[in-house]
């Protein structure tokens, strides 16, 4: 017996629900679920998931009984519906449509209508008693159907359909009457004909098969693929086929199609938000080609349906417990809703209805907490525009997805993503945007549309990736041939820096000033319940007290890195410190190092007064010296003539510091054993500072941190010039202050020897940057080049420098943390790579056992966040 592959649902028979979103797809889980509660769902059947992944095994063949049991679950459709699929008489019509697990709008195809023929088009005609709807939907079959299955691009069927409005002097497809669409149908035909050598298929049940195969091939289309490396979706989940019963809006002025969420998918304001088109099918709203109407307006143009759709979306909300984003058919002044799906929003929204809904008693803290993607936190910490400072607005559409952004204008996909990739920050500007467009939008700042709505295909995906978006924008005016644009007389070229603001929907010329936003209200709260759930600390790596401050008000624990280097470019000192390297001897560097000190100093008095009370770890100097001495000419000679040696000295040296890989040269506490006295400055410096802030009455607590361990021996002669130096300093100020002594695990000899070095060490903090391209043999700086292709090959599921490489970096860190407590079980260890501030790389951190994460400080309320998650699941 052949697994089953089919899953019907109507009013007297429904074979799934809502939990079963991995088998019959976001959708189909949705229309089964809607449908046993009650809800008016057109009836039809779902393939499932497994069919599709099957298929692909089968070298895109169906597995054995799926084409017997779609057969049969169309015969249950037919008796359900009173009609006959292809009948010439009352023909029932399908819809076929994707429907992954995950919602991916745009990214797969949809066939709508299908069924019609020469014959049965005469049936549809007779049955509804309106030939020109008849007609309008044959050739809107014809055009979509050659579009998705047969690869004929439908801008071909747009130019025939243009060229007939302009020859009866008409602007809306609405104004076409019944003669006119039966020539456009007799003009799509002779152009499938002349494209593709055959006639349009006129066996239903080929249709159907063709449009089956169509929607599997597409879970593989570029843009869907493009998708899930965005979203970071398996590749293996495979999409559902959804076959459903056709209900039609475009009818006449009494049918109608919409799109609307149960809540501001951009604000998260309670109120019922969306847009409609009378008489249109869903793809005209989608798409964007006609701008609809606002949802409230229905309440004036049908009532009596404005009332049941009130009634369903507050049904499926309270059903759901979560926003709902549900596509509707008007069919003659009778309502039928054609899926639901959890909104995306954004992360104000995502936030804002979280909180909400607590309030409401929907929804408990934890799941509120669970419902705010880490991921989408960026976006409200995302810049906003200075409303202070006057700028020249010349167009404003519709704020499809708030924040703002400043770039250079590109007019294609192709363009944003090769501006992007040299650096350039780009606006991508489109008449409207297409699922083809997807990699374009990511790689842009923001993107600005001149047509569709608040639901349209770059509205819906800007909001999901958390990208600013102004939609409708029809003041613009778009040549994409002289790739250019005008609005209120300007003229805006590609390459010309603008402003867009996607909270007002305005387009300014120019780079408005951008501030950056404060952490406040609804997300504070929800970052406090966060905290409750979370058992992982997070730091932040900073190097200024401004740094600092800016960590602490986002939620910081304490510094987890503070980079000690970063404070030796700063003004005069840069001078001192080459001075130092410049020295031939123990002496002239004790001498310069005198100089760099009282810097130093002060720069921890600044660490320690903005963290106080909190852990500042403090990393001694890492980089090789050769970083510090300039080498090109003009550099070379202005820093001579300041360190009073000759340029050939200053050169003599550069080439005697120069070395072939620095990544793993002289650096790190191999400076500290070669040159004690650079490391015994800086200790100076630290607790010097610290005993003067506890004088004071302050709590200060500091961590020395030794870079680029890989023996015990290091760590153990560095440890005790530490001690020495920090006892003397403690006692010459005569206070009482604790501290700790540790280590940077980077290094796979240091992982693998952890249980030696934690006999000297008070705390690991595993530094994955260093310990990745030690590990994977793979610099970060050179790895660009080559790093992509091995994602898109599928060599490494992601980035490695992005998140961690749990399989061989994260056994490094499981074994550092084990071998570690094995000898000192108090051991404090802790992340400090740009890995800290990635939600996969937490969840990581979490199961490893380790005490903190560190990370930039704009990421703090996201591995706040995060760990909340790894926590709670």
């Amino acid at each position: 017996m052949s697994a089953k592959w089919v899953y019907f649902f109507g009013k007297d028979r429904t074979e799934g629900d809502g939990k079963n979103k991995n088998l019959l797809g976001g959708k189909g889980a949705g229309l089964a679920e809607m449908t046993s509660i009650g809800i008016p769902v057109p009836p039809g059947f779902t393939i499932t998931t497994e069919a599709c992944v099957q298929f692909y095994k089968d070298n895109k063949n169906y597995p054995a009984g799926l084409w017997d049991q779609v057969l049969a679950a169309l015969a249950t459709l037919e008796t359900a519906m009173g009609k006959k699929f292809g009948d010439i008489e009352n023909p029932l019509l399908v819809s076929v449509r994707s429907g992954a697990r995950v919602s991916m709008p745009g990214m797969m195809d949809t066939v709508l209508n299908l069924g019609l023929t020469d014959e049965s088009v005469k049936g549809l005609a007779k049955s509804s008693g309106n030939e020109r709807f008849a007609y309008d939907s044959y050739r809107r079959f014809i055009q979509m159907f050659s579009d998705v299955v047969l690869g004929i691009g439908h801008h071909q069927f747009e130019h025939i359909l243009k060229d007939m409005k302009n020859a009866r002097g008409v602007k809306e497809d609405t104004e076409l009457n019944a003669a006119d669409m039966k020539e456009l149908v007799e003009k799509y035909k002779a152009l499938v004909l002349s494209e593709i050598g055959r006639q349009f298929p006129q066996d239903p049940k080929e249709q159907l098969k063709y449009a089956i195969d169509a929607v599997f091939d597409s879970w593989n289309n570029q843009r869907a693929k493009t998708c899930r490396k965005i979203n970071k979706m398996s590749d293996d989940w495979g999409t559902a086929v959804n076959v459903q019963s056709m209900v039609f809006g475009n009818m006449g002025d009494d049918c109608g199609t919409g799109v609307a969420f149960t809540r501001d998918p951009s604000t998260g304001e309670k109120v019922f938000f969306g847009e409609y088109l009378v008489n249109a099918q869903g793809e005209d709203v989608v798409a964007g080609i006609r701008t609809p109407e606002p949802i409230a307006k229905l309440q004036t143009a049908m009532p009596e349906v404005f009332g049941q759709l009130e009634e369903v979306y507050k049904k499926l909300e309270n059903h759901y417990k979560d926003v709902q984003d549900i596509e509707f058919t008007i069919e003659r002044g009778t309502l039928y809703m054609l899926q639901t799906r959890t909104g995306k929003r954004t992360a104000r929204a995502a936030v804002k209805i979280a909180y909400d809904m607590v309030q409401e008693g929907l929804i408990d803290k934890r799941t509120a907490v669970l419902r705010v993607a880490p991921e989408q936190v960026d976006q409200l910490l995302h810049p906003m525009i200075d409303t202070s400072i006057k700028y020249d607005i010349i167009a404003k559409g519709l704020p499809a997805s708030p924040g703002a952004a400043v770039g250079k204008a590109v007019f294609s996909a192709e363009d944003a993503e090769s501006w992007a990739a040299q650096g350039e920050k780009v606006i991508l500007v489109r008449a409207e945007t297409s699922p083809e467009d997807i990699g374009g939008m990511h790689a842009a700042q923001g993107i600005l549309t001149a047509t569709g709505g608040m639901t349209s295909h770059a509205a819906v995906v800007a909001r999901g990736m958390g990208k600013c978006c102004v939609a409708g924008c029809g003041a613009i005016r778009i040549n994409e041939h002289q790739r250019l644009f005008t609005a209120s007389g300007v003229t805006i070229k590609e390459g010309d820096i603008l402003t867009i603001n996607g909270s007002t929907g305005e387009v300014i010329v120019g780079a408005a000033k951008l501030i950056e936003p404060e952490l406040s209200g609804e997300f504070a709260e929800i970052l406090t319940w966060a905290d409750t759930f979370r058992t992982l600390g997070v730091r932040a790596n900073a190097d200024t007290p401004h740094d600092s401050q800016v960590a602490r008000e986002f939620g910081a624990e304490g510094i987890g890195l503070c980079r000690t280097e970063h404070m030796f470019f700063d003004g005069n000192r840069i001078d001192a410190v080459r001075e130092m390297i410049l020295a031939d001897n123990e002496e002239g560097r004790r001498k310069a190092l005198a100089k760099v000190k009282p810097y130093q100093k002060e720069d921890f008095l600044g660490l320690f007064t903005a963290m106080e009370g909190l852990p500042v770890t403090i990393r001694l100097l890492d980089p090789p010296l050769h970083e510090f001495i300039p080498h090109n000419d003009e550099e070379i000679d202005r820093v001579a003539k300041a360190s009073g040696v000759s340029a050939e000295h200053l050169k003599a040296k550069a080439t005697e510091l120069h070395e072939f890989n620095p990544m793993l040269g002289h650096r790190g506490c191999r400076l500290g054993l070669t040159y004690p006295e650079i490391y015994e400055m800086q200790v100076y410096a630290i607790f010097e500072a610290a005993c003067e802030l506890v004088k004071q009455g302050k709590v200060v607590k500091p961590e020395v941190m030794i870079p680029l361990v890989g023996s015990y021996k290091e760590l153990e002669i560095l440890k005790d010039m530490t001690n020495e130096v920090a006892q003397e300093t403690i006692a010459r100020y005569g206070v009482k202050l604790d501290y700790l002594v540790g280590t940077m695990i980077e290094l796979p000899r240091a992982a693998l020897t952890a249980n030696e070095i934690a006999e000297h060490a008070q705390f690991f903090s595993f530094g994955t940057n260093d310990l990745t391209q030690t590990t994977l043999g793979v610099s970060r700086d050179d790895a660009g080049k080559f790093l992509p292709i091995y994602v898109e090959k599928g060599i490494f599921k992601e980035d490695p420098f992005v998140s961690i490489d749990v399989s061989g970096v994260g056994q490094l860190v499981e074994m550092g943390v084990s071998k570690g407590r094995s000898v000192r079980p108090d051991l404090k260890t802790g992340i400090c790579g740009e890995h800290g501030g990635d939600p996969d790389s937490i969840a990581f951190c979490q199961k490893a056992g380790l005490n903190y994460v560190s990370c930039s400080p704009f990421r703090v309320p996201v591995a706040r966040l995060a760990a909340a998650h790894a926590a709670l699941k």
